[in-house]
């Protein structure tokens, strides 16, 4: 089977991994900033869709699908973010004869409305936080925080990533939060639609792994901590909690299995909660796609849901059993974002001018950068995970310092600093976590602590790299309309339409 990866980045990555390890051949697609990004070097098969902008590249379904046909694939993965949740894309992925790696389409629809999601957890007897049905306007707003008090959270019904999220303390904020959810949920997901929660404060953010497959078996694989957040954007995750006891863990994934089976699940997904300090949780809701953090359940149950979902989609049975699924160990992730964590997390574009990554027993970096690798402004700012595994959490701790003392990144700004700052709060060690936590400490002045943190060697590089980086930009290698580049050993050629479906021109 030949598998297109309708992604880029270290996900891309990850996936064309998961094909070759299965004996699949892989196809990526690529814009024209990432020619040479290590996705496209990786894969068998590669295909130029567009510009950078992602709606002329990434976003467009047309030259994904023509991109499929012209290289023979017989398969679509989404991976996450861009398509991964269109329902429209995986029924027209379906009806031009390919596989949809993924769940099915209508179940993508059915979850991907946030109050849709919410009804079904009600039938299904799952507890959910107080919250209104899509509302017309600012006043219904209003009415609503009248009804369950104050703060409330307005949030875009197709929301997700933080887009479209709006927490409201006094009555004075409503109009504005309104809007801005409002202009969001357009902007990010063509619906406009906002509805209302009532805010819990300081909950954790516990999410559930869930795997189903066609013949009926539907398994969770335990919890992920993904508390530590900015701007509701996830930054560090954990599995398992430590907030989460088994009994505790036993009643989160029946809960989340009963929200799956009442939807016909199948493939991976992710069912979110919020943990109130008190020890309640309540339904937030489905992710129907690999969660960007699914290499800390990997680690810690021993599976691989990348393989585990194209098995699924090709007609395979799942070869797991709920008994079986036992936790072993503790896991840890740190999401590398090309943001300057000293000038308020802006975007920090540009090339790679050294690249040091860590290794040793338990380290696992997904990467979708080399050095040289140019970052552009154009899509999500993720660079790499940095995933370390030891035999519990304190072990895992001490391997991450160590970890973070090898990775060096020069050339881009990255989050590397808040890490390293991280390991030294107090809350943090002790897992004393909230979804408000990170915010707190960045809010406390902690420009003087990143200084600390910055690795004084990336620094000095990065004043070095800035000057090459302007003689740089510009120059970009010649494109000629639709391209496909294909490995031949360790090296590469490029070739027309009529090389990629098999007829050399040579």
């Amino acid at each position: 089977m030949r598998i297109l990866i309708a992604n880029r980045g270290e996900i891309a990555v990850r996936l064309i991994r998961a094909c070759r390890e299965l004996g699949h051949e892989s196809v990526a697609v690529y814009s024209d900033v990432d020619r040479t990004q290590p996705h496209v070097l990786a894969a068998d098969l590669a295909v130029r869709i567009g510009p950078a902008p992602a709606r002329e590249s990434y976003l467009d379904q047309r030259a994904i699908l023509e991109a499929a046909r012209s290289t023979g694939a017989g398969a679509v993965h989404p991976g996450y973010g861009f398509l991964a949740e269109n329902p429209g894309f995986a029924r027209l992925v379906e009806s031009s004869g390919l596989v949809w790696i993924g769940p099915p389409p209508d179940v993508i629809e059915l979850l991907g409305s946030k109050t849709e999601a919410r009804e079904v957890a009600r039938r299904v007897g799952v507890p959910v936080v107080p919250g209104s049905d899509p509302l017309p306007g600012a006043g219904a707003a209003r009415a609503f925080a009248e009804t369950v008090g104050y703060p409330i959270l307005l949030k875009a019904v197709g929301g997700g990533g933080g887009k479209g999220m709006r927490i409201v303390r006094r009555e004075a904020e409503v109009e504005e939060a309104f809007a801005r959810a409002a202009s969001e949920g357009k902007a990010f997901f063509a619906d406009e639609r906002v509805y209302a929660e009532k805010l819990i404060e300081k909950p954790r953010h516990i999410e559930v792994q869930i795997l189903g497959d066609r013949y009926g078996t539907l398994v969770h694989l335990g919890e992920r901590e993904c508390s530590l957040q900015r701007r509701h954007q996830k930054v560090f995750e954990e599995c398992p909690s430590v907030a989460v006891d088994a009994a505790l863990r036993a009643r989160l994934g029946e809960a989340a299995l009963a929200v799956a089976r009442a939807v016909g699940y199948r493939s991976a997904g992710t069912v979110e909660f919020l943990l109130a300090p008190s020890g309640e949780f309540f339904f937030l809701e489905v992710n129907t796609r690999l969660q960007v953090e699914h290499p800390v359940t990997e680690a810690v149950y021993g599976v691989d849901l990348a393989q585990l979902m194209i098995r699924e989609a090709l007609g395979e049975a799942l070869p797991l059993q709920q008994e079986a699924l036992v936790a072993r160990g503790h896991a840890v992730e740190c999401r590398v974002y090309a943001e300057d964590p000293l000038r308020g997390f802006t975007p920090s574009p540009g090339t790679i001018s050294s690249l040091e990554r860590p290794h040793g027993p338990g380290v696992r970096v997904d990467s979708g950068v080399r050095e040289g690798s140019v970052v552009p402004l154009d899509y999500d700012p993720i660079l790499a995970k940095l995933v370390v595994w030891a035999e519990d959490r304190p072990r895992a701790l001490a391997r991450l310092r160590r970890a973070l003392t090898e990775y060096h990144i020069a050339g881009i700004a990255t989050t590397l600093p808040l890490f390293r700052l991280l390991l030294d709060v107090p809350e943090f060690q002790a897992g004393e976590l909230h979804t408000g936590l990170l915010d707190e400490l960045l809010a406390e002045g902690p420009v003087q602590a990143l200084e600390a943190a910055v690795d004084p060697a990336v620094e000095e590089a990065a004043i070095v790299a800035a000057a090459v980086l302007a003689a740089e930009e510009g120059e970009h290698l010649p494109h000629d309309g639709f391209e496909v580049a294909e490995r031949e050993g360790r090296g590469w050629r490029l070739a027309g339409r009529a090389q990629a479906q098999g007829r050399d021109p040579r």
